[in-house]
């Protein structure tokens, strides 16, 4: 059955392949927040482990909403490791960096989530597609917030 949401195939498209981007990037630094949540260690374990675990459950939830946004929209969401690598920009992290370390490797991966997700916008406002740009408000909002407050982890 066709589509008919006010929002034309190519429109729709564009707008799925950044929100696959956005799942793409926002499913490694989900892998890569849990991966930090197991093996931070140091004098900080216990505030780094929970603020750790707040962030992955976030994201656990926001790759199910964006995905669930690319398939709404008439498109396959990627969901393979091979698709993600090829998608994203964040990159893996082997969970062996020290706890500094960590933060600093999260802040580039939230501030990298939230240029995804910025990127994708002008196409979603382009195309007057409110619930995406709605879904990538947010993660703007979330990503930039868990930046800060990493980075000020860091000062």
């Amino acid at each position: 059955m066709q589509i008919n949401i006010g929002i034309d195939e190519v429109q729709r498209g564009k707008i799925a392949a950044g929100l696959s981007k956005l799942l793409a990037d926002s499913y490694t630094l989900y892998l890569k927040t849990h991966n930090y949540h197991w093996n931070v260690s140091g004098p900080h374990f216990s505030a780094l482990h929970q603020m750790f675990e707040t962030q992955y459950v976030e994201l656990a939830a926001a790759v199910d909403e964006i995905a669930e946004r690319i398939r709404a929209l008439g498109v396959r969401a990627p969901g393979s490791y091979t698709a993600f690598a090829e998608l994203a920009s964040v990159r893996e992290a082997s969970g062996d960096e020290d706890a500094a370390e960590m933060i600093r490797q999260l802040v580039l991966g939230q501030e990298a989530v939230a240029r995804t997700a910025r990127e994708v916008f002008a196409e979603a406002d382009a195309a007057n597609d409110e619930p995406s740009a709605d879904l990538l408000t947010q993660r703007m909002q979330i990503h930039e917030k868990n930046a800060w407050m990493l980075r000020s982890m860091l000062a």
